[in-house]
């Protein structure tokens, strides 16, 4: 939220508080600021949520990425040491 308020002045963000309490009244405040808390709490759980997720994901991925290429190196190394004594010859 300190990002948003960058762009407004002070005379700005004066004139929002201004019909903030007109539109709403001040009784209504620390509730509307309550739901705008919770909403902006599960907001954030639920992009945390989704992160882990992904690099939960994205882990299995490169585990078996990791494990193909272990595969491979073992599967070729004796190839490769077959031509590098041919070679030598």
């Amino acid at each position: 939220m300190g990002n948003i308020l960058l762009f407004f002045s002070g005379g700005e963000i004066m004139v929002v508080v201004f019909f903030v309490l007109l539109f709403f009244g001040a009784d209504a405040i620390p509730g509307l600021a309550r739901t705008i808390g919770k909403g902006m709490r599960e907001f954030n759980k639920a992009t945390a949520d989704l992160k882990n997720e992904f690099e939960n994901h994205t882990a299995d991925i490169k585990q078996d990425l990791t494990n193909l290429t272990d595969k491979l190196e073992k599967g070729t190394s004796g190839t490769k040491r077959k031509i590098d004594e041919e070679l030598k010859e």
